[in-house]
């Protein structure tokens, strides 16, 4: 129905599989990334490496890879104090949620891209949200990205579609989409160019990938690896539609 669409891109492991996702499904696909003051902005500096290795590397995705937009909005930053905002220690707060969230961060990025996809003249937003292997952030859930597309729909008078194909994936199912997307090279790419860890730590590397290994986001990456490996996900993959339906 469209041909075009615009994908969230931080440059980690859930991004990049769906950018992947949308390069295989799309005729033409552009990303957005954001400086938002977070903890780990080596993001920053690796998302465009992660850009131009599967131009590199995937000449069937490089014809259809297009623009990258870059929006600042550190004043979430300076909002929010979180611990991915801030030098705090992570952990769970007595409202049941890590001090990770980030409050309204997805809503603001889909507005904006959404901003931009309409000068764009773009229908698809994609995003890496999951509501099966996270932290329990309230803006991830698949209620709030339905919701998100009825006002992004609402607001700007053109019907916006919002993709999550990783909504109702674990990790290791994740990993099992990113082999059958673009197979070990791209399974590889994964592996040791994008960025998860929330600490920002690219000096250790495992065989999941570069982190700390003890922070969640590592930690969850590492456990979606090791299942993987362990062949829980071996069967093909239906990622999810999400606020689609």
């Amino acid at each position: 129905m469209h041909a075009r669409a615009l994908v969230l891109f931080s440059g980690g492991q859930d991004s990049t599989t769906c950018l992947a996702w949308a390069l295989d499904r799309y005729r033409e696909v552009e990303t957005i990334g954001f400086d938002y003051g977070q903890r780990h902005a080596i993001e920053l500096d690796v998302r465009p490496l992660v850009l131009d290795r599967l131009r590199a590397r995937f000449p069937g995705w490089a014809g259809r890879l297009g623009e990258d937009h870059f929006v600042t909005m550190r004043e979430l930053g300076q909002l929010s104090r979180t611990a991915l905002t801030g030098t705090a220690e992570i952990r769970m707060t007595d409202k049941g949620l890590p001090n990770t969230f980030v409050p309204g961060r997805n809503l603001l990025f889909f507005t904006y891209a959404a901003a931009i996809a309409y000068r764009r003249d773009i229908h698809v937003l994609v995003g890496g949200m999951c509501e099966t292997d996270y932290s329990g952030y309230p803006d991830c859930r698949d209620d709030t990205l339905k919701a998100m597309q009825v006002a992004l729909s609402l607001g700007m008078d053109r019907r916006y579609v919002v993709e999550t194909p990783l909504m109702w994936l674990d990790k290791a199912q994740t990993w099992q989409l990113a082999q059958e997307l673009g197979g070990d090279e791209f399974v590889n790419l994964i592996r040791t160019e994008t960025h998860t860890c929330y600490l920002g730590e690219r000096a250790t590397a495992h065989d999941w990938g570069v982190g700390c290994g003890t922070c969640p986001a590592c930690q969850l990456r590492a456990a979606g690896w090791t299942a993987w490996k362990r062949g829980a996900s071996s069967r093909p993959v239906q990622p999810a539609t999400g606020a689609r339906d």
